[in-house]
């Protein structure tokens, strides 16, 4: 039969619960994960246990190899003690002894090899969980980008963005630089978190999302669950968000506000699109603005203002008629941006002038 990716997937897990068990790599939460790994699947234990097999198969014969090579030693010449000479074997005793099979023995190059060979693997396997897998992504504007990072995690990165991944042996660990990107997390025995502005994103098995935003950092759950807490070193819990939960963080205090949010609008950017409830103008700006030469340019008093919207991200006149729209807005129009300003200080600067 053959093999899955998936399959192939537990095979490597098991492969490297087992080196760490041996190792007594793991301690009383790693046991826990491991237990819980192992009994998630009726697959994880039949692997688990195959590799077990197959380790005490490779011990076992690693201790029945003969240490000396007697295949090329000749035979011992017959032993003369005074006048007494070895007789010949009876023809039946003879005939016996050469119909007895002969016992083979392992040459001892082949042993050797065998040994290099399974020290190579051995050796290679244990680099490769120990040795940090590290790497580097960024999106330029106007393109997002889908990443499958080392341990088959999928993260959608959106424009102007970029995180760097290190994973080792007990853990996995994403920093979002600037930007914003959204993790479909593999299942794997190593947790994994996202540091972000100050903040460790703690992923219990789920699909979220974290944005950068100019005030604020918001992360939201698509599925799953994670915990937020501060990246200073004390862990203090910030938020416990499940699906369809949206948390913003400050970056001046730290202070948290969550709430309920549709998990297609957490994810509407991986379609180009602009869904926003309640939020400001120069957020909504930025976001148009990673996947635009066209860009919105608001004054502060206008970034204030709250706004709620579904817009293609890429549809300049369709933004534009939106903003058009909006009683206390006023939109002047250039080459290359639309301005957008409060009609109020517009008026105030009119009179002025």
């Amino acid at each position: 039969m053959e093999r899955t990716d998936t399959d192939a997937r537990i095979a490597q897990e098991a492969l490297e619960w087992h080196a760490l068990q041996r190792q007594g790599g793991l301690d009383a939460a790693g046991q826990a994960r491991f237990m819980e790994w192992l009994v998630t699947s009726p697959g994880h234990l039949r692997e688990y246990l195959a590799v077990g097999r197959l380790a005490a198969e490779l011990a076992d014969a690693m201790r029945a190899w003969p240490l000396d090579d007697e295949t090329s030693r000749e035979p011992p010449a017959p032993a003369k003690r005074g006048n007494v000479v070895t007789l010949p074997l009876p023809a039946s005793r003879q005939a016996r002894t050469l119909a007895q099979p002969a016992r083979t023995r392992t040459p001892r190059f082949v042993r050797a090899a065998a040994v290099a060979v399974i020290a190579t693997v051995a050796i290679g396997v244990g680099l490769r969980m120990a040795w940090p897998q590290s790497a580097y992504y960024a999106s330029a504007h106007g393109e997002p980008r889908r990443i499958a990072l080392p341990d088959g995690t999928v993260a959608h990165l959106n424009a102007e963005s970029a995180l760097r991944v290190r994973f080792g042996l007990l853990r996995r660990r994403i920093e979002l630089e600037r930007g914003q990107a959204s993790f479909v997390v593999a299942q794997d025995r190593r947790p994994l978190s996202v540091h972000a502005a100050g903040l460790q994103v703690q992923d219990i098995g789920t699909t979220f999302d974290v944005a950068l935003q100019r005030e604020q950092a918001r992360i939201g759950v698509v599925e799953g669950r994670v915990v937020v807490v501060g990246d200073d070193g004390n862990g203090r819990e910030l938020a416990d968000l499940g699906a369809g939960q949206s948390a913003r963080v400050s970056y001046r205090d730290q202070t948290v506000s969550v709430s309920q949010e549709d998990a297609d609008t957490m994810t509407a950017w991986w379609t180009r699109r602009i869904v926003f409830r309640n939020e400001a103008l120069r957020d909504v700006a930025d976001q148009f603005n990673r996947l635009n030469g066209t860009r919105l340019a608001v004054d502060e008093d206008a970034g204030a203002l709250r706004l709620t919207g579904n817009l293609r991200a890429d549809d300049v006149a369709s933004m534009r008629a939106f903003l058009d729209q909006q009683p206390t807005l006023v939109t002047h129009v250039s080459a290359n941006a639309i301005r957008v300003s409060s009609r109020v200080a517009s008026q105030e600067n009119a009179a002025r002038h």
